[in-house]
């Protein structure tokens, strides 16, 4: 490693938690939320996930950067995570894919990260007291960065989806490599044109589906009902993103007009912004669901299935009976709600992620479901 990443840096959390290490990526300070992801693999995908914003992200798994980093991984624009934190950086990654290690990479978007970090304590930890504020810095002593760690603002009350959506829309263009996925999809009818809401979304989620043959839109987080319905969606998707869904009301009154027009499929931040516009409510989890090992059970098909999974927040299943709802997924860990359907309205919502990236594939049939969804609405509409 280079004298410029020898550099010392500290971590300090709200409850006075010190731990020191060493810099990785950019020097100076970042402040946000602490949290910790359990995959072992898919640290770009992890780094560059929107929904993220606002918060520094542990990886628990102990070597991180061994396969390095590439363009081809980017699931956005760039990283919209605050920071990083590691136990140990590879400085020489080993891949055929590489283009630059993962310290670059966080250098040249300007991350701050810190590594030597005990990242395993540091969880259990995080589990115990639940998710709170931080702060990273190669320049503030930890005295002065924990005032300031304390005077930084809770994730609840910022409008993180405003920070991470496109800010105009635009026709979404990709060509499947045959040699990167070998899946024969289904063949729909015609090419479905689905209007994908953009409230934090990963790259994976309009690839799959235009792997299986749909035009997608993406439009922004803003964009009115009336201007989405003018495009003339077969489909509209709400798709994953970052904060508390009560600080992005905006979107759930979009979404109630939308409500029964044409078939909805909501992922992630999306479900819970759609539950809202349907009478439900959210809460804050203690520490989230961060990670590519959840196991899900889908309650029609009565089996379980190992989701990626990245919230800190759930969908309330007290009511949801009288609201027309019913729960369609639930995690076979704590029970907690992931996914709805509707008794009246044509839509598929869940709260993990069927497009993984990073994590298991076990999911993705969401997506076949959801356009045979499309085709059966549009026969009897």
């Amino acid at each position: 490693m280079s004298e410029y990443k020898k550099k010392n840096a500290v971590l300090v959390i709200e409850d006075g938690t010190i731990v020191e290490g060493v810099s990785i990526g950019s020097e100076g300070t970042a402040f946000g939320e602490i949290v910790f992801n359990t995959s072992m693999t898919g640290y770009q995908e992890i780094y560059t996930d929107p929904s993220y914003a606002g918060q520094v992200v542990m990886l628990t798994y102990p070597l991180i950067g061994n396969y390095g980093a590439t363009d081809m991984d980017l699931e956005s624009r760039r990283p919209f995570l605050r920071g990083v934190i590691v136990r140990e950086l590879c400085p020489v990654p080993n891949s055929w894919r590489n283009r630059y290690t993962l310290a670059e990479f966080l250098e040249r978007n300007n991350i701050v990260g810190i590594s030597g970090v005990d990242t395993r304590d540091l969880t259990c930890h995080i589990r115990t007291e639940g998710a709170m504020r931080c702060g990273i810095s190669t320049v503030y002593g930890a005295k002065e960065l924990l005032e300031k760690v304390r005077q930084s603002p809770e994730i609840s009350g910022q409008d993180l989806v405003a920070e991470v959506t496109t800010k105009e829309a635009y026709e979404f263009e990709f060509e499947p490599d045959p040699k990167e996925d070998h899946r024969d999809y289904p063949k729909m009818k015609w090419p479905f044109h689905i209007v994908l809401v953009d409230v934090g979304t990963k790259m994976n989620i309009p690839k799959s589906l235009v792997r299986r043959g749909c035009r997608v839109t993406i439009v922004p987080a803003q964009e009115t009902a009336e201007s989405i319905l003018a495009r003339k969606p077969d489909g509209i998707m709400l798709s994953n993103g970052p904060g508390d869904p009560k600080d992005s009301m905006y979107v759930v009154e979009t979404i109630k007009e939308l409500l029964g027009k044409v078939p909805l499929l909501c992922v992630c931040l999306g479900h819970q912004l759609a539950s809202l516009a349907m009478g439900a409510s959210t809460y804050k989890l203690k520490f989230g669901h961060r990670g590519a090992n959840q196991p899900v059970k889908d309650a029609q098909r009565n089996r379980v299935v190992v989701t990626s999974q990245n919230h800190g927040y759930a969908v309330n299943s007290k009511g949801l009976d009288e609201l027309g709802l019913r729960i369609s997924h639930f995690n076979v860990n704590d029970g907690t709600v992931e996914g709805v359907a509707h008794r009246d309205y044509p839509m598929i919502s869940v709260q993990f992620h069927p497009e993984a990236s990073p994590g298991p594939m076990d999911s993705r049939y969401l997506f076949d479901e959801y356009l045979e969804m499309v085709d059966d609405w549009h026969e009897k509409n």
